[in-house]
């Protein structure tokens, strides 16, 4: 799913304050597709993993619960205006993408 992130990262103070918004269907696998009855297969997100500096800032791990094209916003210190921050999530049927943003 190439390109499926979106990212600003600003710089407050010391703080730095991340937004994205990833594009992904976000299947639970519990839902039934109206025209043929059956199950929709599982389809999500399962990891998402924040770098800057080539140093992980922040981890999380999702599952099914989490909305179609999920936002996700966070904040680390540490980082520096110019510095790049790292996106990357896999999902759980082996599909992954990444995306760089410079901090302003």
């Amino acid at each position: 799913m190439a390109n499926s992130i979106k990212i600003r990262a600003k710089i407050k103070g010391d703080t730095t304050e991340v937004k994205c918004l990833m594009t992904h269907p976000m299947e639970t696998g519990l839902r039934k597709d109206s025209k043929t009855g059956k199950l929709v297969p599982a389809h999500f997100i399962n990891e998402v993993i924040a770098e800057a500096g080539g140093k992980p800032v922040m981890t999380a791990e999702w599952s099914g619960g989490i909305s179609k094209n999920p936002y996700l916003s966070f904040s680390f210190t540490g980082a520096a205006k110019g510095d790049e921050v790292k996106i990357t999530w896999k999902d759980n049927q082996g599909g992954s993408d990444s995306e760089t943003a410079k901090i302003s």
